[in-house]
């Protein structure tokens, strides 16, 4: 049997072509057969649809056609992000541009644990975290910030949570808004933390004057982490009172801006995100309002000494007469160990678009979101829950109980006719429609509230529209 062709060397690039347009082959077919932004016929039905395509995952002899059968059976039972019919998450279409560097970055396979496995790469990802930082925190004559790229929201935040134990302690406190992502009061738990302080967000944020009064009231070491982008309803919190409140009582602030940080972009929605300079930490994730093919994440710190809790040594990997004579210690930029150059995407994307590209397709998105706020306002069976602060809507039948707003939701699901989300907020559920197509129009956005209707029509009343 023949050595089978690798994707890097001389010879890769041949290796690749043929196999590429299999690929792109598989896709489209896989989507023609799907015909709708998620698969028909629920869990069960998807599965074993899969299982039949897939046959047997180990045959003794390999089998030639593998690759356009699984990514075609792959495609057919995907959830679409691209489809202007899928906006239930934070799960965005990526870039064609974006998906093409991934695929180099694939084929070299660099490692991002030593200099001597990825010498390009980890030069690249100086200059692209560097950018990041400066972009967060500014760049004046006494800053020193510095960034991580890390696999999203939840590394980031736990990365944060860790760094503050390091610089302040391990009796450090967690305070929160209500409003705060999961992965928050987790990474406490993961680092042995004392129990996160939970202040109320009764309109959806962070409340400052709670804040003050928790704050008051608290004794040793604190770190508040706030949001710019909340997952249920993409709201942000008052970044600037609650910076002013932890500058008074000298505790350390962390922001959680995986969903709004893409705002940064925008020279018309920038402004949202006023006191984002002051965090001491900032989670990004640009797998979400960045477009980029997941994972895409980030963390910034204002000082980059803080990064110094992170360094470590193996051997074979920074031996110190190696970082002595001059070659990168990567090893401390990550908790990881191997680690794939992520940053190759992010920097192919930032050149491409640049600024104005990238804050165009903020601007589009959030315009969308305003377009779907208006329609659901003026339908008469609707009801809108508030105006978007991003690209994220709540919205539900009029009148409904909660156990119809979700069915309603399944029913679509298990139809393959449309993907929405669901959010609980004022002790009510709500449909959660979360905007990151810029291809999406007027009339998609009609037609999904159009499937809302229709199915809240048939569910309740039984009968056909």
């Amino acid at each position: 049997m023949s050595t089978p062709p690798l994707a890097s060397g001389p010879e890769g690039p041949q290796a690749l072509r043929p196999l590429l347009g299999t690929v792109l082959d598989a896709l489209a077919a896989g989507a023609r057969a799907r015909g709708g932004p998620l698969p028909a016929g629920g869990p069960d039905a998807v599965a074993a649809r899969l299982r039949l395509a897939v046959g047997e995952i180990l045959p003794e002899h390999g089998d030639p056609h593998a690759v356009h059968t699984l990514v075609r059976a792959l495609a057919e039972g995907a959830a679409d992000p691209a489809h202007p019919l899928c906006a239930a998450h934070l799960h965005c279409p990526p870039l064609a541009v974006a998906a093409a560097a991934d695929l180099a970055a694939s084929a070299l396979n660099p490692s991002l644990d030593s200099w001597d496995q990825a010498p390009a790469a980890s030069a690249l990802e100086t200059i692209v975290t560097r950018l990041a930082a400066r972009e967060v925190h500014g760049s004046g004559p006494a800053a020193d910030p510095d960034a991580l790229v890390t696999t999203g929201g939840t590394e980031s935040n736990q990365l944060a949570l860790l760094l503050a134990r390091e610089a302040l302690g391990p009796t450090v406190r967690l305070v929160t808004g209500a409003n705060a992502h999961h992965s928050l009061p987790r990474a406490a738990w993961l680092l042995g933390l004392p129990e996160p302080v939970v202040v109320p967000a009764p309109s959806g944020t962070l409340d400052p004057d709670a804040l003050a009064g928790t704050l008051t009231r608290l004794t040793g070491p604190v770190l508040v982490a706030a949001t710019a982008g909340t997952t249920d309803a993409g709201l942000i919190d008052p970044l600037p009172d609650i910076a002013a409140h932890c500058a008074a009582h000298g505790a350390r602030l962390h922001i959680d801006a995986a969903y709004g940080g893409g705002l940064l972009f925008s020279g018309r929605h920038r402004s949202r995100l006023t006191g984002l300079d002051a965090a001491d930490t900032v989670t990004l994730d640009l797998h979400k309002l960045g477009w980029q093919p997941a994972a895409a994440g980030l963390l910034t710190v204002r000082d980059a000494h803080d990064l110094t809790a992170l360094r470590h040594r193996a051997d074979y990997l920074n031996a110190p007469d190696d970082t002595e004579a001059g070659l990168p210690d990567l090893l401390g930029r990550s908790l990881r160990t191997t680690r794939r150059p992520d940053v190759l995407k992010l920097a192919v994307t930032l050149k491409t678009l640049g600024r104005t590209g990238l804050g165009a397709l903020v601007d589009q998105v959030c315009a969308r979101a305003h377009e779907l706020a208006a329609l659901v306002h003026e339908h008469p069976g609707l009801e809108l829950h508030a105006p978007p602060v991003i690209s994220t809507v709540l919205f539900r039948p009029a009148g409904a109980p909660d156990t119809t707003v979700a069915a309603v939701r399944r029913a679509l699901l298990t139809e393959g006719r449309a993907v929405l989300g669901r959010a609980r907020l004022d002790g009510r559920l709500w449909l959660k429609a979360t905007l990151l197509n810029p291809a999406t129009g007027p009339d998609d956005l009609a037609t999904l509230l159009h499937l809302v209707a229709a199915s809240r029509a048939t569910l309740v009343e039984g009968h056909t529209p």
